[in-house]
């Protein structure tokens, strides 16, 4: 089975000898907004790329603001200070998840709690959310606490895992009626929509990744999204030093960090969102023919969720156990086509072991079974 499996991937990527799980292409205007880029001297976080960019995307996704920052890992440390995340607070969110999304919340001096997924979206499931918040969160002067650490518990924090949407729209009502904010990581999502409402703009603020690896990139970067004016302006303050603007003066009212987004990487992205429906729908197609090709063997295609539109930034296959897992990753790899498990899940991790969390019965099914396809680009 596994020589079939390798001999369709290989009829996918034509002629390239080592495929890789997602790699960027560039065949766009990117080396010409580059160049225009380098011929104005502005190369740093002041240029114009960076205003059409941040603009750009939020277009794109139907937000009233974006502010565009050095990667998605600062996006979300800042994100949740804005939500109001401090030292000492706890944030809900999910164990199987790239580190970034634990590293953030620490990042903000608050303490990770992981309650589990749904099988359908791999994201966080609205009905251990509810479970947890109905077992756990108590009320006390103003303020959600965890009633077994005495913490305040700060916001939630789902992702949308692989590019598929979670059950946002539920998570969304959940957090309301708890007084929870909601924190959207949706890193791998640009491209990816619940209902007719994209990705990162359920919650108070959203955050999208322009990683190497992703379906839009910037060599590094990421986007902090936000329909709050407010939050908007503060996200931009606080990732440009909190620098008070003077014309010769340098004076700064607070402590800031130096996390804008330079010129060069937003021109590199803003010609690459212009072939982001070219890319959405290759990846679709490829999603398609994935889909055929294993459900025509009886095997377990990761598709979109009911009610989701997604980018399919990575295919994803279920085998029937960890053997099986294990045994696909080294044939494909030795084959030189790159397949990767999932992330290890957080709880499973030395720095995040000791955190409260949930069952995560799920979460630990899909870790031992789930295995990521050659999901890039061939244009």
């Amino acid at each position: 089975m596994f020589e079939e499996i390798i001999g369709f991937i290989r009829d996918r990527y034509p002629g390239v000898e080592t495929i890789p799980l997602h790699a960027p292409v560039f065949p766009g205007r990117e080396k010409h907004y580059l160049e225009e880029c380098i011929d104005s001297t502005y190369v740093s976080s002041v240029g114009p790329f960076v205003d059409v960019f941040e603009q750009a995307v939020a277009d794109f996704v139907g937000s009233r603001h974006a502010v565009a920052v050095v990667n998605g890992s600062q996006a979300l440390f800042v994100a949740l200070k804005l939500a109001g995340v401090e030292p000492g607070c706890e944030v809900v969110t999910q164990s199987l998840t790239f580190v970034a999304t634990a590293n953030a919340i620490r990042y903000a001096g608050a303490e990770p709690v992981f309650i589990d997924v749904d099988e359908e979206t791999l994201g966080l499931s609205p009905r251990a959310l509810q479970d947890f918040l109905q077992s756990h969160a108590v009320s006390e002067s103003g303020r959600l606490v965890n009633r077994l650490t005495g913490r305040p518990m700060a916001a939630c924090l789902p992702m949308h895992t692989l590019g598929h949407p979670c059950h946002i729209e539920e998570i969304s009502r959940i957090c309301r009626e708890w007084g929870l904010p909601l924190v959207e990581d949706a890193a791998e999502s640009l491209g990816s929509y619940y209902g007719d409402r994209h990705t990162g703009t359920f919650g108070q603020l959203g955050v999208f990744s322009f990683n190497g690896n992703k379906i839009v990139t910037t060599g590094g970067g990421g986007m902090i999204i936000t329909d709050d004016e407010g939050l908007a302006w503060r996200a931009k303050h606080l990732t440009t030093t909190a620098k008070v603007p003077h014309p010769w003066e340098f004076l700064h009212d607070e402590l800031g960090y130096n996390f804008r987004m330079p010129n060069l990487n937003a021109a590199l992205g803003l010609a690459q969102l212009e072939n982001l429906p070219r890319f959405l729908g290759f990846k679709r197609g490829l999603a398609d023919d994935y889909r055929r090709f294993f459900e025509e063997r009886g095997l377990r295609f990761v598709s979109e969720p009911c009610g989701g539109l997604s980018n399919y930034w990575l295919n994803a296959l279920i085998l029937e156990d960890e053997q099986q897992r294990d045994a696909f990753l080294q044939t494909t790899n030795e084959a030189k086509i790159m397949t990767r498990c999932l992330w290890r899940p957080m709880h499973m991790l030395d720095m995040y072991r000791y955190c409260q969390r949930d069952a995560l019965s799920t979460t630990n099914y899909l870790y031992r079974r789930l295995v990521n396809l050659p999901s890039g680009v061939f244009i």
